[in-house]
């Protein structure tokens, strides 16, 4: 049986087959793949300014490192874009240190400066000893990704004043895209889903505008451009993450997508045709000052600080 060949380059062995689009790729053209489609989907939704400083959200994992490195090489055609890893530490005990000298690494070998902005500076508390007073004190109706995926926006945001960035770009792929698109459906939630873009409307000066790059990208195929790549990744999942909504929406889609290849992209691109409809129908939001961390808020009290009151 003869040996597939890459569908781009004609001769070089495909190792991938991309099930929705029917192409079988060599090593090469597979990576060269996914940086033209980051390059098209930075050019299509004006994510970036020639003298843009990019804040570059860095976790660690597989997602935000393949961003870090395409950003960086994109760069090398960008002279005036300056580019700088932020990096969250939310505190959780044998998960995030690892992370954190995964992401360092990969900043030194690439000379981006890396900026760690830490829960227990910022916040004064850890996420462990969050959960650990939330649950002593009886508050059990919060996940522990319910006060991380606030708290980690917030510090996100400070880390980006921090360096001074005109825009933070995050490594959200098109699986998370489709997944936050099913939950806010699940939940009833259309102001949310009206605001979940490429690009974020820029409703307030304190608000550093964020990019999402990796929109398009499949998530299996971020993970296989590391491994391609032989990118230093951490492979270990969060303590946390089991209890999430977000993990039975995962399991759904990918089913949904094994059997229906595509499926994410027409959920994606159903949610772009929708979302001049829903904008008119979400009610704009008019932001103040919150009472206790001056951070701009819908409301006198802004959620990071509600869930830290629930937490003291």
């Amino acid at each position: 049986m003869d040996t597939p060949v890459c569908c781009i380059c004609k001769t070089r062995e495909a190792f991938f087959f991309r099930q929705y689009s029917g192409e079988r790729l060599c090593k090469k053209c597979f990576t060269e793949s996914i940086e033209a489609k980051v390059r098209s989907t930075i050019t299509r939704y004006h994510m970036l300014n020639f003298n843009d400083h990019l804040a570059i959200a860095v976790s660690g994992g597989k997602d935000s490192l393949s961003l870090l490195y395409i950003l960086a090489k994109l760069k090398r055609s960008r002279p005036k874009t300056h580019l700088t890893a932020v990096t969250v530490d939310e505190g959780i005990k044998g998960y995030r240190n690892e992370a954190l000298e995964i992401a360092s690494s990969n900043c030194k070998k690439l000379e981006i400066p890396h900026h760690i902005v830490s829960f227990k500076e910022l916040y004064g508390f850890t996420l462990d000893e969050m959960i650990f007073k939330a649950r002593k004190g009886g508050q059990t109706e919060l996940t522990a990704c319910a006060y991380c995926g606030v708290l980690r926006r917030k510090a996100i945001n400070h880390g980006a004043r921090d360096v001074k960035a005109t825009k933070i770009a995050t490594a959200h792929t098109l699986d998370d895209e489709v997944q936050t698109v099913l939950m806010n459906i699940l939940r009833g939630d259309i102001a949310r889903l009206a605001k979940e873009k490429p690009v974020t409307s820029e409703v307030h000066p304190l608000f550093v505008q964020k990019i999402k790059p990796f929109c398009e990208i499949p998530e299996k195929e971020s993970a296989l451009y590391a491994y391609v790549k032989k990118i230093d990744f951490q492979d270990t999942p969060c303590p946390y993450a089991s209890g999430a909504l977000r993990n039975d929406v995962r399991g759904m889609i990918n089913r949904m997508e094994e059997k229906h290849a595509g499926t994410k992209f027409t959920v994606f691109k159903a949610l772009e045709r929708l979302r001049p409809a829903l904008e008119e129908t979400a009610k704009k939001e008019d932001f103040k000052v919150c009472a206790e961390c001056g951070e701009p808020s819908a409301l006198d009290l802004c959620k990071a600080c509600e869930l830290l009151r629930h937490v003291r």
